[in-house]
């Protein structure tokens, strides 16, 4: 027998068979639409061009003199800010800023949660109702003011006639001339137009509690104060800390309210941080820019404190 056609040996039965050399698992190829940047790039550019571009602009603006028709006439370094924290109202208006703020946004949120909890329930006409509660949101926020102006005008407004023609004034009144009287009827706008997103806001938290937990509730022999005080409000939280957050942003930067009713006036007494601002344009737009600088930083101090407040009461509350 030749070595060619010699019988090869066979594994024993018992013997496992060779282990064949593994492969390395190829790689998938990705395409340029598995990659995160396609996709968040748009939303990046948008918050870089409307966000991050205008505050870069805005502080830049406030260390340039520019003349009250646009032109640039060298470098000012913190003179306007100097300029700006030795203004007379400035301390007023940051004072009367908060309360504008917390006034509006506490009632707003007050009376938020009584519509929405009504509108939660099954009633006749509620349909119609909650489509008359779009009505504020619907119209122009300036337009709302200028209404609002119109009916309380001292001399053709609808208020001063209906009040003299019942006795109960001796004569018209300038409601919106004196600062005790305006901003009342300002927070009372303010409040009006804020209703609406408020309510909805707080109605989708509402409608997302299931069911269940006030049957289990009830039949725990919980009353409607306590049902809505453990269970409602704490479900709610989401719901009003979004509300509330927005709110805060909204009513902080609010212009068309103060400036279709007032225009800030008199002098600046009802003027709100960026009414001042607008305010400081007509005489030195630098520090109209600081003022926006001040603005924009009060207001995120303002947020980042309500977040950890509210973080702490979370955790307080676990």
């Amino acid at each position: 027998m030749t070595a060619s056609t010699a019988v090869r040996p066979q594994p024993r039965a018992d013997e496992p068979p060779p282990a064949r050399p593994r492969r390395r698992p190829r790689r998938p190829r990705r395409s340029l639409a598995d990659h995160p940047l396609p996709w968040i790039g748009p939303a990046i550019a948008l918050i870089v061009l409307v966000v991050l571009w205008p505050v870069y602009e805005m502080v830049r603006t406030s260390t340039l003199r520019i003349s009250t028709s646009g032109f640039v006439r060298g470098d000012a370094g913190l003179d306007k800010y100097r300029k700006l924290f030795a203004e007379p109202d400035l301390g007023a208006v940051i004072g009367w800023t908060l309360v504008w703020t917390l006034t509006v946004v506490g009632l707003t949120l007050l009376l938020s949660l009584g519509l929405a909890q009504l509108f939660h329930q099954d009633f006749p006409g509620r349909r119609i109702t909650r489509w008359a509660l779009i009505a504020p949101w619907a119209a122009s926020v300036l337009m709302t003011a200028i209404g609002f102006k119109w009916m309380l005008d001292r001399t053709a407004g609808v208020l001063n006639t209906a009040l003299t023609d019942l006795g109960l004034t001796s004569g018209p009144r300038d409601w919106l001339g004196d600062p005790a009287t305006a901003r009342p009827w300002m927070v009372l706008v303010a409040v009006f137009v804020s209703l609406p997103f408020t309510t909805y806001t707080l109605l989708a938290g509402l409608q997302t509690i299931p069911a269940e937990v006030y049957e289990a509730a009830t039949v725990d022999g919980s009353g409607p104060w306590q049902t809505y005080r453990r269970i409602t409000l704490p479900l709610l939280r989401p719901a009003l800390l979004v509300a509330l957050v927005i709110n805060l942003i909204n009513v902080f930067n609010s212009f068309p309210v103060i400036w279709g009713m007032t225009q800030g006036g008199p002098d600046s007494d009802t003027a709100t941080t960026t009414v001042f601002a607008y305010q400081l344009m007509n005489t030195d737009i630098g520090e109209s820019a600081a003022m926006s600088v001040v603005n924009f930083g009060l207001i995120v101090l303002l947020v980042l404190v309500f977040l950890k407040v509210s973080r702490f009461q979370e955790d307080d509350a676990r």
